[in-house]
């Protein structure tokens, strides 16, 4: 995401640039998959004025402008992520880590559920639940 892109997409609404969109923005191309409160932290190590209700109104703007986007991954607060880049979320129940995978893995079960159910789905609020290859060699 560019400040460019940011800049035009606030203006085109009649919205000023703020440091702390940009800030949030950037936390978020930075973090990745980051709850808020990561946000928060990474933002507040430079601006220590920045309050958690600035940083929640911040990514439901970012989220409304399409900027970025959010799932949950298990029981835990959402993570934000940039919506450049369509994907579904892998995450480990084990140690908790998170990859992201390519949609068209999903290509046969999006068909199937349009076709006998007439269901589209948002893969980008897809999220597989599982083991990892290290949690795994390290049970066995």
């Amino acid at each position: 995401m560019t400040d460019v892109s940011l800049n035009e997409q606030l203006r085109a609404r009649g919205l000023r640039v703020t440091s702390a969109r940009a800030q949030v923005l950037e936390s978020v191309q930075q973090l990745e998959h980051c709850t808020p409160e990561q946000i928060y932290q990474h933002v507040g190590q430079d601006s220590p004025s920045l309050n958690i209700t600035t940083v929640y109104r911040t990514l439901d703007l970012l989220e409304e402008l399409g900027l970025i986007g959010h799932t949950h991954l298990g029981h835990r607060a959402p993570v934000y992520h940039l919506t450049e880049d369509q994907h579904l979320h892998v995450v480990c129940h084990r140690c908790e880590s998170v990859i992201s995978a390519e949609p068209s893995v999903l290509t046969d079960v999006v068909a199937t559920m349009e076709r006998e159910h007439g269901f589209r789905v948002d893969v980008g609020h897809v999220t597989l639940s599982g083991e990892c290859a290290s949690c795994r060699a390290s049970s066995h």
